[in-house]
């Protein structure tokens, strides 16, 4: 029997980008398990989780990819970009030079995902008003600049992370549902507990299947 957590219209692959330590780990935690955890450990590699939610009357299951902001781990995570149909790109708002590594972040997202992608510019730990080094007005203009969406939010107590979810989802969801996505264009999909390859009569049945190579 599936459970309920496998139906649904459209499933997308996100991931999760920026330096190491502005809290994309917890981020996630908090959006699909609303669990945030102090001693969070920097990422080895590549770490997943999945959370559906309803847009505009249709069930999105997201796929969200905690991709590792270390340098050594560079190599092995840009492989993860591949069919990723959005992208957040986190920086810590107490700490400027994670916000100034968000210039590289971006070309390398640039470089390797599909060109269609949608980005959001997000500022976590927003919580630390008294150790702001990055100006809401700075990253904002920064965001419009480069077409991105932009949002600050703060895992540790939950401000905006469902908003930021949402909206990157939203935004997603009314990109793909006006264009056909192909069955032969459909890469592997990964379960949580078990790898398995997404058949095309899978796909088909649930409309589409949006992680695009």
């Amino acid at each position: 029997m599936g459970s309920r957590d496998d139906e649904y219209d459209y499933l997308f692959k996100v991931v999760l980008i920026g330096d190491s330590g502005v809290g994309k780990s917890n981020l996630l935690s908090r959006f699909t398990r609303n669990e945030f955890n102090l001693e969070s450990k920097s990422t080895i590699g590549v770490e997943f989780a999945t959370r559906s939610i309803q847009v505009e009357g249709k069930t999105v299951k997201a796929q969200i990819w905690d991709t590792a902001g270390q340098e050594r781990y560079r190599a092995i995570t840009s492989a993860y970009y591949r069919g990723a149909v959005g992208a957040l790109l986190v920086y810590d708002i107490a700490k400027h030079v994670t916000y100034e590594n968000v210039e590289r972040w971006l070309k390398e997202l640039r470089d390797h995902a599909d060109q269609n992608i949608v980005i959001m510019l997000v500022g976590n730990k927003s919580d630390l008003r008294h150790l702001r080094a990055v100006p809401t007005d700075e990253a904002k203009a920064y965001a419009e600049r480069n077409q991105l969406s932009f949002i600050e939010t703060s895992a540790l107590d939950s401000t905006n992370v469902e908003a930021a979810f949402t909206n990157i989802l939203t935004e997603i969801y009314r990109s793909v549902s006006t264009r056909q996505v192909p069955p032969d264009r459909i890469v592997p999909i990964h379960s949580q507990n078990n790898i398995t390859l997404s058949s095309t009569n899978d796909a088909q049945n649930k409309k589409q299947c949006c992680t695009m190579l």
